[in-house]
């Protein structure tokens, strides 16, 4: 549940002379109604203010664009906001002539036919492939390895606008019916749907309300999901994720019988998901709180009748548990419990007392996932943020390396006991992915399916540094560049971070960003402490208390990449997308100097409210909890709302988000934009891109993708110097 939930000196006091916030004189500042760019001729909209203070801990806080908060399909005098931004930000998009350039060359990059990875079921395949330019994947199935490819599910069908996605599906275990999520409009919230796989017919049931859920089929005849209570009417996209409960859901009824069989209404605030194992015995539920890897976990045996009895088998909320498989009376898990790079145990439930034993001891990289495929464990591990993997027999040993052959990010390797075939991922920055089929007995690997490119992979270079932080720590970085490109006066660059919820950063293929780097731009990839990169330690080192060690980590890579001549002052682009949409406000904020643009996408930028709205109680993990009076006073360092500088020259800054954003609310960047645009921070623009039915980023169509990057690109192009021919 954590990665479904989530989802870049000096520190300017809240009450400092510089914040944005600071005294009647900024608070008058920010109430004027124009705000005027002379150097590009922008003319900002006008934007309210309210008297509107919190007080805690005896903190005075203003809050002048409060207002802005509410759901813009709710609040009239929102949606007009919304409104005059986009039309400002759009006129001056479109006096940007090279996005028009950017769009054909993401076009072309976009135009490859690719596939997901392949799932087996009743002698199925099951997997997704698009032809290029279409909006979203289509599911399709085929008979066998080589027998002919049948459509199962188009969802370019589904809205007109493309904006309704296929999100997860799950064939039952004989492989006739196949449950599916359904996303519109880029929320959380998923609606379930069944259908036959041999005649395509869409089957009466119908699950709403289901979010951050899996779907785990009990035998062929139901399956477990999770699910929040109906929300009030008008706060869908906006109200807090309490008791969430698994229900059970037989094919051929409607909701309303569904069984709930797991909830902890005494603490509300838990989060819980079931997975039922490969042979049908058990059903795990793990319980977390946030999105910290701290969970508890709970048994309950099936069989024909189950009981939806549940058992404790781990207590209290202290370390990772991620199942693995089970067989018979066995289950195996990763964990981090005295290990903090991860490791393989069992667990032997045959006697009154569960037997833990360790399987695969902790390395020096960092496991992420394990998997039991015929008879072997397939382990994948992260070295250096890049992928690596190996295979022992189910006993732990002995290891054998899986040869990847490139730096690169593998994905896959699911499969099931006593089936040698698995299939995987593999992509990189300069290759899109590829799906490879893999033999556990022989080690051998096949190709399932490789694009055919409108470029050469050979024709780019990466390169992997390790740089000095602020501190003295040494941080990954990736730079990717054409092979031969002048950096003889730095070349315009843009820089990429995350940092935070023990999410690590490898290397994948992105069109948009090829674009970039094929118009002559170099793109790095800086692998912030945060991230889960080495493991807990990692993590633990950028968040909390320890929250500035990410800014001071994105900063030191801009110096990095100056100071070796790969870029220049005012060459040097930023970008980050939700926790990295926050690395960057605050990145703008703390080093106006280092950086010539910045792009914050779907950011955090309210760190006293953020655990007010859907998910964000969840982050109080990773940010700690406004609640506290210590945590209070730390976000209140950073928070990127409240220690916007006026009177210091910012650089150009563009911020997107979309009105159906449900995990990181608009309000967000609303606020954040306002209180920009209002302060005195010099004549390069600060403009904001609101997309609509949108969301947080998954589901996203592709013609959307290729317009909203030809414009966010072209204005970071724009400010760094980026000739875009």
């Amino acid at each position: 549940m954590r990665k479904a939930l989530w989802l870049g000196v000096a520190v300017m006091a809240m009450a400092g002379p510089q914040s944005a916030f600071a005294g009647d004189a900024a608070t008058a500042e920010m109430g004027s109604d124009m705000a005027a760019d002379v150097t590009v001729g922008l003319t900002y909209p006008q934007t309210k203010t309210v008297d509107v203070v919190d007080t805690a801990f005896g903190i005075k806080i203003p809050d002048p664009y409060r207002w802005l908060e509410d759901d813009v399909r709710v609040n009239p005098a929102v949606a007009d906001w919304v409104k005059a931004q986009n039309k400002v930000t759009d006129a001056y998009l479109d006096t940007l002539p090279g996005k028009h350039v950017l769009a054909a060359r993401m076009k072309k990059l976009f135009d490859y036919e690719r596939f997901g990875l392949p799932e087996k079921a009743g002698g199925n395949y099951f997997f997704t492939k698009n032809d290029g330019l279409q909006n979203q994947s289509v599911l399709y199935v085929r008979k066998g390895l080589t027998g002919k490819d049948r459509i199962l599910i188009d969802p370019n069908t589904w809205a007109k606008d493309g904006a309704t996605a296929l999100d997860a599906w799950v064939p039952s275990k004989n492989g006739k019916l196949l449950a599916y999520s359904i996303q519109d409009g880029g929320s959380d919230w998923r609606t379930i749907r069944v259908l036959d796989t041999a005649t395509g017919k869409i089957l009466s049931d119908e699950i709403k309300w289901a979010k951050f859920t899996n779907i785990s089929w009990v035998g062929n005849d139901g399956f477990l999901y999770s699910r929040f209570a109906e929300p009030k009417e008008g706060a869908a996209f906006q109200q807090l994720n309490y008791n969430q409960t698994i229900y059970y859901h037989k094919i051929g009824t409607p909701q309303s019988e569904d069984k709930a069989i797991y909830a902890t209404p005494d603490k509300p605030e838990y989060g819980h998901s079931a997975q039922v194992t490969h042979d049908g015995k058990w059903a795990l539920i793990t319980t977390s709180q946030g999105t910290d890897e701290k969970y508890e976990l709970h048994i309950m045996p099936l069989g024909k009748k189950p009981s939806w009895k549940a058992t404790p088998l781990v207590k209290g909320l202290e370390h990772e548990w991620q199942l693995v498989e089970g067989m018979d009376n066995k289950l195996w898990f990763v964990t981090n419990k005295d290990a903090p790079r991860l490791k393989v145990v069992s667990v032997d439930l045959s006697g009154k007392t569960p037997v833990f034993t360790d399987i695969v001891a902790e390395r020096a990289e960092t496991l992420t996932r394990a998997q039991i495929v015929g008879e072997r464990l397939i382990l994948s591990y992260i070295k250096d943020a890049k992928s690596m993997a190996m295979m022992t027999n189910l006993a732990g040993g002995p290891a054998k390396e899986i040869s990847l052959n490139a730096i690169g990010t593998a994905s896959g390797f699911s499969g099931t006991p006593g089936d040698p075939e698995t299939f995987y991922g593999f992509s990189s920055f300069n290759q899109p992915g590829a799906v490879y089929r893999f033999d556990s007995r022989t080690g051998q690997s096949s190709p399932f399916a490789e694009p055919k490119l409108s470029f050469n992979p050979a024709d780019y270079e990466i390169e992997q540094v390790f740089y000095p932080s602020k501190d003295g720590t040494k941080i990954p970085m990736f730079i990717v560049h054409k092979k031969g490109l002048d950096l003889s006066k730095g070349a315009p660059t843009l820089l990429y971070g995350y940092g935070g919820f023990n999410i690590s950063q490898t290397p994948t293929y992105s069109a948009t960003r090829m674009a970039w780097i094929q118009s002559g731009g170099v793109f790095a990839l800086a692998n912030l402490r945060g991230g889960g990169e080495y493991g807990k330690p990692w993590h633990d080192a950028g968040r909390l208390m320890n929250k500035q060690n990410v800014f001071d980590d994105f900063a030191a890579a801009g110096e990095y990449l100056i100071a070796k001549g790969y870029t220049a002052k005012g060459k040097l682009a930023i970008e980050g997308r939700s926790n990295g949409g926050l690395l960057v406000g605050v990145s703008l904020n703390q080093r106006p100097d280092l950086f010539a643009a910045g792009h914050a996408a779907v950011g955090v930028m309210d760190m006293t409210r953020f655990d007010r709205f859907t998910a964000g109680r969840y982050w109080v993990d990773d940010y700690g909890s406004p609640a506290k009076e210590a945590d209070l006073r730390m976000q209140l360092t950073y928070s990127p709302y409240h220690n916007i500088r006026s009177g210091v020259d910012y650089p150009a800054v563009i911020v997107s988000t979309a009105d159906t954003d449900d995990r990181v609310v608009p309000g967000h960047s609303f606020k954040y934009t306002a209180a920009l645009q209002a302060a005195k921070t010099g004549s390069r623009p600060k403009i904001i891109r609101i997309e609509s039915r949108a969301g947080h980023g998954s589901g996203k169509p592709t013609d959307k993708l290729i317009e909203e990057y030809s414009d966010i690109y072209a204005f970071l192009a724009k400010w760094t110097g980026l000739e875009l021919k």
